[in-house]
């Protein structure tokens, strides 16, 4: 039996000529990624091991995303933290205040993954460098120290579903729309533990945008990984960012998986996530009047120049609703500045909205946008469990850029279609 492209990846990087799905291995890894929230928790269990020395300074990057710039003294020391760790072990890829950006967007724009690589990452959306071809997925601290100090990582080698991608998405119908869409269709346990691989003709009228979107939610899907075929655009990104030699896989043609499902994109529609799970899906147009009071455009997910541009054509020479605050995140320094020099974050601006320097923040519930109770939020992030962004009392629907830039001019959960685009 054939091998899907994630266990080819698995199998090359364990030195086996094949492996099964449920087969535990150990792979070598090419880069550990840790965040300003758990990189501090993997330092100190580190620090418990005989060994403290990190295999590769190379190899592991730490970024500062969450609670930056810092929100209080806990969150200033848990940067010093690793401040201090990434200057004591020489780590190269080490970004703070000024140099960083949400991890996600940050690490593919910076060339530290490529087609081929094997990652883990202690922040569950990892998945997203799937979208260059490249096996990655969301680790805990202590698997994320183990990883620093070895290189290597255990996994049991994930069974696979195949989504086939057909036909072109209508006019504001993006990666999160599709997304979205899957998870509402096999819920968010509907891929637990399996790789999520997406192929297709389909895929050729998706930008890397949208399939860095898809597979970062792959995780809200229960998903091990999600993963993309390497294609000429592909390619091309992975070229234009990193200077590395890498390697594409294509899955075998008598692979097996456990279930196929084809979706043909020209049928989807702008679809929002209510609360309080990413599987709680409608259309456009089954939503209703529902009203907000916030609208938050960015994260790892949605914070992507693409969307950046696709909320600037909407929110273009309109305003934000009376009564609604409207937050833009740019996911990184390069995104901010380059939406600068487009003047898209004028036209936010002269909107009545916000911009932020690149930070997680309202979408884990850390700052720069907590609800209180009784509030509602459309965003572009990835989850809108209870509690997400704020009081527990209050409401995250989940929702395209286009779709939260409509929203904020209106007031209510709406379809750029509404204001006439």
């Amino acid at each position: 039996m054939g091998m899907t492209m994630t266990q080819k990846i698995l199998a090359a990087h364990a030195g086996l000529s094949e492996v099964k799905a449920g087969q535990l291995i150990e792979a070598d890894l090419d880069l550990v990624l840790g965040n300003d929230i758990t990189s501090p928790v993997a330092i100190n269990e580190m620090q418990k091991m005989n060994n403290q020395t990190v295999f590769d300074k190379d190899k592991i990057a730490l970024v500062m995303d969450h609670f930056i710039p810092n929100k209080d003294i806990k969150s200033a020391e848990n940067c010093k933290c690793c401040r201090d760790f990434a200057c004591s072990h020489q780590i190269t890829n080490y970004f703070d205040v000024g140099q960083m950006g949400i991890e996600h967007a940050l690490l593919p724009e910076k060339g530290l993954v490529v087609a081929g690589d094997a990652v883990i990452g202690a922040d569950s959306h990892t998945c997203t460098y799937g979208a260059l071809g490249a096996f990655s997925t969301g680790v805990g601290s202590t698997d994320m120290a183990a990883g620093m100090v070895t290189g290597k990582a255990w996994f049991k080698v994930p069974s696979a579903i195949k989504f086939v991608l057909t036909g072109k998405p209508g006019k504001w119908v993006s990666g999160k729309d599709v997304i979205l869409h899957i998870i509402g269709m096999i819920g968010v346990d509907g891929a637990l533990y399996k790789s999520m691989e997406f192929t297709g003709d389909g895929i050729a009228n998706l930008s890397m945008d949208d399939r860095f979107t898809i597979c970062n939610m792959a995780i809200e899907a229960g998903g091990k990984n999600g993963i993309f075929p390497v294609d000429a655009l592909a390619e091309q990104y992975i070229k234009e960012h990193s200077g590395r030699e890498f390697t594409v896989y294509q899955a075998d043609g008598d692979a097996e998986y456990e279930q196929v499902i084809t979706i043909d994109l020209s049928r989807l529609k702008p679809t929002v996530a209510f609360p309080h799970l990413p599987e709680n899906t409608r259309t456009i147009d089954e939503v209703g009047q529902v009203e907000i009071q916030q609208a938050v455009i960015g994260s790892c997910t949605n914070g992507r120049i693409d969307d950046i541009r696709i909320a600037a054509q909407v929110m273009k020479g309109r305003k934000v609703a009376k009564g609604v605050r409207c937050i833009v995140i740019p996911a990184t320094q390069a995104i901010y500045l380059q939406a600068l020099r487009e003047g898209l974050l004028e036209i936010f601006i002269e909107a009545g909205a916000i911009v932020s320097t690149p930070t997680c923040g309202p979408c884990l519930g850390g700052y720069m946008g907590i609800l209180a109770a009784g509030e509602r939020c459309i965003s572009t992030t990835n989850r809108n469990f209870v509690g997400r962004m704020g009081h527990v009392e209050s409401e995250v629907y989940l929702a395209s850029p286009a779709v939260a830039a409509a929203s904020a001019v209106t007031g209510k959960i709406s379809c750029p279609c509404e204001l006439g685009l």
